[in-house]
């Protein structure tokens, strides 16, 4: 069966790619042929507009201590950025031209011979990170016969985000589908409650893949080893984090390092991009993986940093980013009773640095959740 695949665009997101690389592989496996539909957005939705009005707002008024909103490059500029992760795109992710328009997806969809769609995972349906809300609700797939599925589809957050015009157009789409499965808990609640469907619990794609699947990655891209022991993966770092991890390191005579530009996406300005750029790349998505390999223990405030910390086995410590949705750090510590790695970013003092994990339950809960999660998503697909 040809498969599309609906999930955030392709760009240099190292767990955005990593977990459409795991959804493609596991419905390869299975028999199927696999394709993702790539898209670019038009504009901004709401939120990221005022979002950046606040942004602009905060550095006028005080510039020391807001830094000003970071600069978007160019077409050009991005080439370069991107251009390890786009390695990693076009070596092993299949994917359709990128497309930018609602016409786009509807053409897509009838020459594509598509005969199921699975939409999923990232926050694939979160209002503020997509401009084409409904077409993750596949509102372009005419063909009643093509199948619907939502596999680990994740609204980022245990608050409802859409509008009421979105939520009546989404929840109209939803209804269509012939299965939906969300990554976080908190999404079962939001399906019932705002879309009237009763959605399942899974894993997220990443986990459909063993450790061992990851290593192959690894060596096939001859990734050299790692330069530190203690990796952190900080998306949004300041000055408590730094402590934390400096701590860390000299308690357990670890040696800290990174996977990340020198001027990261966050806080990288126009000056960083026009006379630095080199600066700017993003190491590649096996350095990444290799990092979660070689590292003794790790200090994330990522999701998929966390993910990858338990695929590898790694004791881990996740700080919590509000902003960028606490549902979806909660809900899989809860899967695999790992609460109290989670901590509070203005309460870094006074941590028991030297809590195990037992991995032996660990490793059991997600033998058990990757294959209830993988046969619940093959068995819809061969109905």
């Amino acid at each position: 069966m040809k498969i599309g695949i609906l999930t955030q665009p392709l760009h240099a997101n190292y767990g955005g790619l990593l977990q459409n690389y795991a959804l493609q592989q596991t419905l390869i496996r299975a028999g199927h042929e696999v394709e993702t539909v790539d898209w670019e957005g038009a504009g901004k939705g709401l939120r990221c507009l005022l979002y950046d009005i606040k942004v602009k707002t905060f550095h006028f008024l005080s510039p020391s201590k807001y830094p000003q909103m970071r600069y978007r490059p160019n077409a050009k500029e991005r080439a370069i950025i991107q251009r390890n992760t786009n390695h990693f795109i076009n070596t092993y992710i299949k994917h359709t031209e990128t497309i930018h328009s609602y016409d786009g997806f509807v053409k897509q969809a009838e020459e594509g011979g598509y005969r199921a769609f699975v939409v999923g995972s990232d926050q694939c349906w979160r209002p503020c990170y997509n401009t084409f809300l409904k077409s993750m609700f596949l509102d372009f797939v005419k063909d009643k016969q093509v199948k619907r599925i939502a596999y680990a589809a994740s609204f980022g957050t245990d608050k409802w985000e859409f509008t009421p015009q979105q939520t009546r157009g989404c929840k109209a789409l939803a209804q269509q589908f012939n299965l939906v499965t969300v990554r976080e808990d908190s999404g079962v609640k939001l399906c019932k409650e705002h879309l009237g469907v009763d959605a399942v619990h899974v894993l997220d794609p990443t986990m459909l893949l063993t450790k061992e699947d990851y290593i192959q990655l690894i060596e096939q891209e001859k990734e050299p080893k790692s330069s530190g022991t203690l990796f952190n993966y900080i998306l949004d770092p300041d000055e408590k984090k730094a402590a934390f991890i400096q701590h860390i390191a000299e308690a357990n005579e670890l040696r800290s390092f990174q996977v990340l530009p020198k001027c990261q996406a966050e806080t990288r300005t126009k000056k960083d991009v026009k006379t630095r750029i080199e600066d700017c790349v993003f190491p590649g998505v096996t350095a990444w993986l290799r990092s979660f390999m070689d590292a003794e223990m790790t200090v994330v405030d990522s999701f998929h940093g966390m993910v990858f910390s338990i695929l590898f086995n790694k004791p881990f410590w996740v700080i919590g980013n509000a902003e960028r949705g606490m549902s979806r750090f909660t809900s899989l510590l809860k899967t695999f009773h790992l609460g109290d790695r989670l901590l509070d970013a203005d309460k870094l003092d006074n941590i028991d640095i030297s809590k195990p994990i037992d991995w032996a339950v660990v490793n059991g809960i997600l033998e058990e959740k990757r294959s209830e999660s993988k046969d619940l998503l093959l068995a819809q697909l061969n109905e």
